[in-house]
Formats: C-alpha cells, sequence, structure tokens
C-alpha cells in the first residue's frame, strides 16, 4: 500500500466525532488515559513520566476573552533541541517588504506545477503582504504546490497560518493531533504550533494568509443576533496523537522572515495530552450560514466574514477571512453582481471551485487557483460580460452554487513582491476585462 493509500485510509476512519467541535474552545484530549493531570496544570511530577509545557499564543496579561494558550504534556520538552542555523528561503517572503506599492489591479493564473519532490514549504510562493512582521503586524498572501508529502517538521514563529487547499486534501499532522483539509475546506495552524504537510493525493495546490497580528476570531454579530455565519460548533480541532520517534527529525523554524533549520534526535510531534484553546482547527466553508438581503440591493462583502483579526482601530481589521459561499439572490429591482466601488480596505481573492458571479471564467479568466489583488482604492467590480448579463436578466429568485471563492481583506496595501509582479503567469492586460462599458446616459 503507497503511503498516499496509507493516509487515505488513516483519514476515511477519522469520523466527526473524532474531532473536537467550537471555535475558541477550552478543549482538552489525552490519547493515552492518565496522562492528563487534574487540579493543576504543571504537578510536581506531570503523570506517565510525562513534561508539562505551556505554549502561548498571546500575552500572559491580555483579558481572558482574548487569551490563547495550551498545556502539553509531552514525551520530551521543546527546549531539548541543538542550536538553529540560516537555511535559504527558497521563495518565501516575509514584511516589511521594499518593492514599489502598485495601484494596478492585478490578476494571476495558478502557479505552474512544481518541479518533482517538492513538499509544501518548499513549496510556498509569497504573493505580497504588508505591515512588520518584528512589530506583529499586517499579512502575508502565499500560494503553495507541492508533490511530495513534507519529512520535516516546520513551525512559524512569526504569524498564523490559515491554508486554504484548491486543489488536493492535505494530512496536517501537528502536536495537538492529525487533522485532514481538503479543497473547500480551511485549516488554521496557530503561531508557534508544529506540524508536518502529508498529501493525501498526487499534488496539491493552494493559498495561504500568514497573519502577523491578533489571532483570528469569529467576528461579531452585531444586529444579526447569536446566530448565523460560521457557527462555532462547526470548527473541529484534533484529538491527541503523538509520534514516540528516536531518529533524526529536521525542524524549520520560521523567525522573523527567515527559515532556520535544526535536526532534532527525535519528533518532536510527541504531545500525548494537552489542553487549552490556543489548537489548530479545520473547518468546511460549505457550512457557512450566508446571510444576505431579502429585500433589494446586494449587501457589503463584510456580510460573509468567516474569520477576522481585529486591529487597534474598532472594526478595522488587519485582515479578514471572507468567503462567497452558495447562496440565494433574490433582491429585487437589483443588480445582483457585487456593486462597482473603490475600498479604503485592498481584497486578494482566489477562487477554489467553479466561477465567481462577478467574472467571467474559463482561460484567461478568473479560474480556480489564481488569484486578484485589488489594492486600496483601485476601482473594480463586475467585468463587462457580467454587468451586460445581469443589468437585462430576468430577475427570478437564483441559486448561486457552482463556485467557492474567497478573500483576504486587509487595512493596508498589498505589496507585490518582484517574483510576483514578473511572473509568467500574471495576466497581461487584465484590465481589459472593464473595457467597452459603454456609455448609456440619456439626459431627459
Amino acid at each position: 500500500m503507497s503511503g498516499i493509500d496509507q493516509r487515505r485510509k488513516l483519514v476515511d476512519g477519522l469520523t466527526e466525532e473524532s474531532f473536537l467541535s467550537g471555535f475558541g474552545n477550552e478543549h482538552s484530549s489525552e490519547s493515552v488515559a492518565g496522562a492528563l493531570p487534574h487540579g493543576r496544570n504543571s504537578p510536581q511530577r506531570a503523570p506517565l513520566g510525562l513534561y508539562a509545557e505551556q505554549l502561548s499564543g498571546t500575552a500572559f496579561t491580555e483579558p481572558r476573552a482574548h487569551n490563547r494558550r495550551s498545556w502539553l504534556y509531552r514525551i520530551r520538552p521543546s527546549a531539548a533541541h541543538p542550536a538553529y542555523v540560516r537555511t535559504d528561503n527558497g521563495r518565501l517572503r516575509t514584511a516589511p517588504f521594499s518593492e514599489t506599492p502598485d495601484p494596478n489591479r492585478l490578476r494571476w493564473n495558478p502557479l505552474p506545477d512544481p518541479a518533482p519532490g517538492t513538499d509544501w514549504l518548499a513549496g510556498l510562493w509569497t504573493l505580497g503582504g504588508n505591515g512588520d512582521v518584528t512589530q506583529r503586524t499586517g499579512m502575508a498572501v502565499h500560494l503553495y504546490h507541492a508533490n511530495a508529502s513534507m519529512e520535516r517538521v516546520f513551525s512559524d514563529a512569526d504569524g498564523e497560518l490559515l491554508i486554504v487547499p484548491e486543489r488536493g486534501g492535505l494530512l496536517l499532522v501537528t502536536e495537538f493531533g492529525l487533522l485532514p483539509a481538503r479543497p473547500g475546506e480551511i485549516a488554521l495552524v496557530p503561531r508557534g504550533v508544529r506540524f508536518r504537510v502529508e498529501l493525501l493525493d498526487e499534488s496539491a495546490r493552494g493559498y495561504v494568509c500568514e497573519n502577523y497580528g491578533q489571532p483570528f476570531q469569529l467576528p461579531d454579530l452585531g444586529l444579526i443576533g447569536a446566530n448565523g455565519l460560521a457557527n462555532a460548533r462547526d470548527f473541529h480541532a484534533p484529538a491527541a496523537a503523538y509520534e514516540d520517534v528516536d531518529g533524526p527529525v529536521e525542524v524549520v523554524n520560521k523567525f522573523c522572515g527567515n527559515l532556520w533549520t535544526a535536526t532534532y534526535d527525535h519528533s518532536p510531534l510527541d504531545v500525548v495530552a494537552w489542553h487549552g484553546n490556543h489548537v489548530p482547527y479545520v473547518y468546511d466553508l460549505h457550512r457557512f450560514n450566508v446571510i444576505g438581503s431579502i429585500s433589494y440591493d446586494h449587501p457589503d462583502p463584510s456580510i460573509f466574514t468567516v474569520l477576522t483579526s481585529p486591529s487597534d482601530t474598532p472594526g478595522l481589521a488587519g485582515v479578514d477571512f471572507v468567503v462567497f459561499a452558495p447562496r440565494w439572490l433574490v433582491g429585487e429591482d437589483t443588480f445582483r453582481p457585487p456593486y462597482f466601488h473603490r475600498n479604503v480596505m485592498s481584497e486578494y481573492m482566489g477562487l477554489i471551485e467553479g466561477a465567481y458571479d462577478a467574472k467571467a471564467a474559463g482561460e484567461g479568466g478568473f479560474v480556480p487557483g489564481g488569484g486578484s489583488l485589488h489594492n486600496m482604492m483601485s476601482a473594480h467590480g463586475p467585468d463587462r460580460e457580467t454587468f451586460d448579463r445581469a443589468s437585462a436578466v430576468e430577475l427570478t429568485p437564483q441559486k448561486v452554487d457552482n463556485g467557492l471563492a474567497f478573500m483576504f481583506e486587509t487595512r493596508w496595501p498589498v505589496i507585490t513582491t518582484g517574483q510576483a509582479a514578473n511572473a509568467d503567469h500574471l495576466q497581461k492586460g487584465y484590465d481589459t476585462v472593464w473595457q467597452g462599458l459603454e456609455r448609456h446616459f440619456r439626459p431627459q
């Protein structure tokens, strides 16, 4: 049986009951009975000869509602490792970016297929970002393509990773346990959590938002009430599972924009039990509860926010993750696709499957695996073909269910890297999609 077949068999054996439900919950899990201490976090002697260790994703003194930390009970403490040494960053880049910000609207085709033997980490390719990782502000947009499972282990001290598979399933082998993530799902790996990405298919492709700022949280619902959008119970954290492996294991750490490597004499994925709320999650985007207009007008896309990373200004996100999921359109006397718009926020949009209702698909269009960038105050909206069709169509109730698109929306301009600005898969002449929008003004 091949490695992929073995992983698929393992994942097929996981049911919804194999995971822990709820976003931000105080979860607890043990893979060996009696591994979790009771009544205290760090007893004089932890059960079963384990080491007690806290992993803090926020400062000790942040408000309880925002505090993220987990206690891990592991075979060896994380401190037991040799010195790290610098290694090549590949095509991974980190803020602050030195390139000149570009006001133009940009769109890319999918990444070309990678060279044989490319694992998920080697297949990361940075499109751009903003902020300053040393100040824990801003974000980065990465894409990935891979055709080999990782044998090494990775952790990111710079930020949390929101992984959006577009082609091929992933198995995230984490300190906390196993998390499969397939196209149509997202996986969230918190800052500092060690993990390995194994492939469930021959190849994999997708998107990553690296969030340097405050951890993602569910948005407040305000007048929507207590329910709707992404429901907390649909986020699944892993049950504890550990590796007890002696022998050389490469561990790569991303720290202040650079990759550092060390060879451990054991696997660091050796957590036998844990409890806390600084944990990885997976979420099925098809479960998003879409809220929309049932009278007229297209609502602002903020109504489709799945997760938000707040900033120091209320209502202004460091980065939002927004999904355009299947939904009904019923507005009367309404132009139903997203409207023409100029926005103080900057928008990177990707497509997971099918087509997006504001852009033409097909060759040279907006296709799965591709993406578009509309930086702050750049004018954008439906292309001419979509505008003409939506302006003339008979307005009957319409189900939009032929695509799944998403957006990383951020408070600052996304500065494109040199490799993104000069990529062969950057579409030339993207502006032409708005050519031919004719003058219709007829003074009375």
